[in-house]
């Protein structure tokens, strides 16, 4: 791999991030490098069994930790940063999933206030078989136990915010953040805007897998070991996080209440495609109306997720971003293949 640029970084706890912007760079990439990346769970690696409440363990708001900031050389504002995730591959043979009282899509929040006592704090520990490619639940209130496919993926991917300001990791919106969609695994392609010097990205939250929704508030939660290919697209703006796989193109929308966030990803999307094919948006508004699908990111995070997906046989196989994802995708096969 001589010819490869490769760059491998395993932070120590203290220089995990937990907002995107407001931090230094831990690195500057030149585009075009492979990035070999180790990740924390969402806890930090302080819930390892059953009886590890995360309200007695972990510190507000040092929650859902991010590796980076990495400063990309020549990224200025106006240009589209390009993450091609090659592989993600549990870092355990363990994970873990909770409830909170205050946290999640069936229970009272801060902002929805109901008169009922707030639910349970519980922790469930998986199995991880990474050899079988399967993760196996236990239920912690009875006997049952059933295994799941594995199928990894990064709830959290962004840069940073516009303007000097610093978002917490646990918010997804036009930056990236946490946006918790299943939809984020490896063969994927994550076009992220550029809004300040160096774009400054991060990643974390690796899960061994999610139900679409998040619903009880956190998926499979455990560490990972990524490798993503970064380039950059220079003079291309990306006005949201948007991905691409071999046979997909797909848009993001964080918002509240849900319907916005349905709607900014639905209008990405429309927009998009009408720029690439060359049609009227009220053409393409019905085609993506007929040919689109809805995938559900996160319905519990402080701002919502929605996914907005298109096959790309649907619209003659356009290439976007000029061909990233395939340069990526041939760069990826040789770091495999020489590795």
């Amino acid at each position: 791999m001589t010819d490869l640029h490769v760059i491998s970084y395993r932070p120590e706890p203290a220089e995990l991030s937990y907002t995107f912007g407001g931090r230094p760079a831990v690195g500057k990439i030149q585009p075009g490098s492979i990035v070999e990346l180790y990740t924390e769970d969402c806890f930090g690696g302080k819930v390892r069994s059953v009886h590890d409440l995360p309200s007695q363990v972990c510190e507000f708001p040092y929650l859902n930790p991010v590796t980076g900031p990495f400063h990309v050389e020549g990224a200025m504002p106006g240009d589209t940063l390009a993450l091609h995730f090659i592989s993600i591959e549990p870092a355990r043979d363990w994970a873990v999933s909770t409830t909170f009282p205050h946290f999640g899509a069936l229970t009272s929040t801060h902002t929805t206030a109901t008169l009922q006592p707030p639910l349970d704090e519980v922790v469930w520990l998986y199995d991880v078989d990474r050899e079988r490619r399967v993760v196996r639940y236990h239920a912690r209130r009875g006997d049952f136990s059933v295994e799941m496919p594995l199928d990894p993926m990064h709830g959290t991917v962004g840069v940073a915010p516009s303007a000097g300001e610093a978002r917490m990791t646990i918010t997804p919106d036009a930056h990236g953040g946490n946006m918790d969609t299943p939809e984020l695994r490896a063969g994927v392609t994550v076009y992220l805007g550029v809004n300040v010097e160096g774009a400054l990205f991060a990643i974390g939250d690796g899960h061994c897998r999610q139900g679409h929704g998040e619903v009880c508030g956190t998926a499979v939660e455990t560490a990972m070991n990524t490798v993503v290919a970064v380039d950059l697209i220079k003079g291309v703006q990306t006005p949201w996080p948007r991905m691409e796989d071999d046979d997909h193109l797909m848009s993001t929308g964080s918002a509240r209440p849900l319907e916005d966030a349905y709607r900014v990803s639905q209008h990405d999307l429309v927009t998009w495609v009408s720029s690439l094919v060359g049609m009227d948006e009220l053409d393409t508004y019905q085609l993506i109306s007929q040919a689109g699908t809805a995938p559900v990111g996160n319905v519990c995070d402080t701002n919502y997720t929605m996914v907005a997906k298109v096959h790309k046989a649907f619209i003659g196989r356009h290439t976007s971003y000029e061909g990233m994802h395939a340069k990526l995708r041939a760069l990826a096969d040789y770091y495999l293949f020489a590795r």
